[in-house]
């Protein structure tokens, strides 16, 4: 009789099961290539160790680990506090009006043959523009949707290229000026107004741009590509800090590795 009520599994069971699988995997793209990746496996350790000391009926070792889970929330909110906010910006920032863009956010359910981003193209440009010390701030899109973004600029549709990126960022262009974004491969905006980090403390040598670059990857999982104006270096932004690239090839490949 155990065993028949142990297989009674109902539909709703599998609808529960398939949302916590979800939840728990956008949680691990948030965390995943952060710091905060090695504080979520301790957590889930200390979890499971809970658990497996209230099955033992392990009183002491119990009662430690059940009053470290009672104040876990509160230390889950100020540990995770950049994660949440980009879950909650990821949640709030999806259109329920349109099944299209409802779907857009869970990217994961897509088909593998879907457009790529054409990142040879946005490192031809960007070294281009490097050797002319022509400034520019490329936002890259990846599973937080930017729709929010774009209307701070002007709204585009163009396929990604070296001219069209080198055309965008020409100084006498009226598009120069802000951001573009990119999501797969379409330029979905221009002149767009990022969130700056006046916090963080950068190097003199870098401006705005950089420290616009540091807010919109603190803010979302959005990877941001900068070449300076003073330098004509480009600089690689992923969760609030930058690397410095000399080898194109190895930033070509840090790129695809984190567009996934």
């Amino acid at each position: 009789m155990e065993n028949l009520q142990l297989w009674d599994f109902r539909f709703i069971d599998f609808v529960d099961v398939f949302l916590v699988a979800i939840l728990l995997y956008y949680i691990y793209k948030l965390v995943k290539g952060t710091v905060a990746i090695n504080i979520f496996i301790g957590i889930l350790i200390i979890y499971f160790a809970w658990r497996l000391t209230d099955y033992l009926n392990m009183h002491m070792l119990y009662s430690i680990f059940d009053g470290f889970m009672k104040v876990g929330i509160i230390a889950l909110i100020v540990v995770f506090q950049p994660e949440i906010r980009k879950f909650l910006l990821m949640v709030g920032s999806t259109n329920l009006g349109g099944k299209r863009n409802l779907f857009k956010n869970f990217k994961f359910l897509k088909n593998d043959d879907q457009t790529t981003t054409d990142i040879d193209s946005i490192i031809n440009a960007c070294t281009k523009m490097g050797s002319s010390n022509t400034g520019a701030l490329i936002v890259l899109e990846r599973n937080n949707n930017l729709d929010f973004l774009t209307t701070t600029g002007d709204e585009m549709n163009i396929l990604v290229s070296q001219p069209i990126i080198e055309s965008i960022f020409f100084k006498n262009s009226p598009l120069h000026d802000g951001a573009i974004v990119i999501d797969k491969n379409v330029v979905k905006a221009t002149r767009v107004i990022l969130p700056v980090n006046n916090e963080k403390k950068i190097p003199e040598r870098f401006g705005l741009r950089h420290r616009a670059a540091i807010g919109i990857t603190e803010k979302t999982d959005a990877v941001a590509l900068c070449v300076s104006e003073e330098t004509g270096q480009i600089s690689y932004i992923k969760n609030g800090g930058f690397e410095m690239f000399k080898n194109t090839d190895e930033l070509r490949e840090k790129i695809k590795h984190d567009l996934g």
